[in-house]
């Protein structure tokens, strides 16, 4: 049988799955030599790696290409889900939150307001839930600009040390939700290929406690 494939998203998330992999006893020195290859092999042709983008992985998974992946919670909350969320695995920890220029009284006044974002569906989710109209615009660079120039009322994104948001003057008025890196896995390979990936769960979630 072909061995299990696995996308990871590229980068921090890629780094800390690796360590937890070779924490549980797998070899992964042909991942930490990749060069430029994208599919590569951990332990003694026990997995397939992937490397893509956070929402390629979800792609990837979803399509069945790939049995497993590992994504922020971040991506998953953005990008739908079909498919099993198995394992909160720990690390890649930060938040989303709403924040605007400091001093801005963001809950005043009746109009809607209007909100900058990389993540419009987790914006949108949010204010749904407070019943508060909102207009969500996306922004794809530095989403701390539009509060500055004046383009929104405040902004919603990925939070880590709130050091960018303080040399611009801003402000986390509130806490959207806390974010960290899960293993998701393929509907299909969860039932065809139940006792490897369960195995693997078991591995991974006695090596994180």
């Amino acid at each position: 049988m072909k061995p299990l494939r696995i996308a990871l998203t590229k980068g921090r998330l890629e780094k800390s799955t690796v360590e937890l992999l070779e924490k549980i006893g797998y070899n992964c020195d042909e991942v930490h030599n990749k060069g430029r290859k994208l599919i590569l092999t951990i332990g003694d042709n026990d997995f397939e790696v992937v490397l893509a983008k956070a929402a390629d992985v979800i792609t990837y998974v979803e399509s069945g290409v790939c049995d497993l992946g590992v994504v922020g919670k971040d991506t998953i909350l953005e990008n739908g889900s079909s498919f099993y969320e198995l394992l909160d695995l720990g690390f890649g920890k930060c938040k989303f939150a709403l924040a605007c220029k400091k001093g801005y009284d963001f809950y005043h006044g009746y109009g809607a307001k209007t909100i900058a974002t990389k993540y419009p569906n987790v914006t949108r989710n949010f204010f749904e839930n407070k019943n508060m109209d909102v207009r969500v615009i996306k922004i794809e660079g530095s989403v701390e600009l539009a509060p500055l120039v004046g383009l929104a009322d405040g902004i919603v994104d990925i939070v880590e040390t709130g050091s960018t948001l303080k040399a611009n003057n801003l402000e986390v008025i509130e806490d959207v939700t806390t974010i960290s890196a899960r293993l998701i896995a393929n509907i299909a390979s969860l039932k065809l290929r139940k006792n490897e990936i369960e195995e693997l769960e078991r591995k991974l979630e006695a090596a994180i406690k």
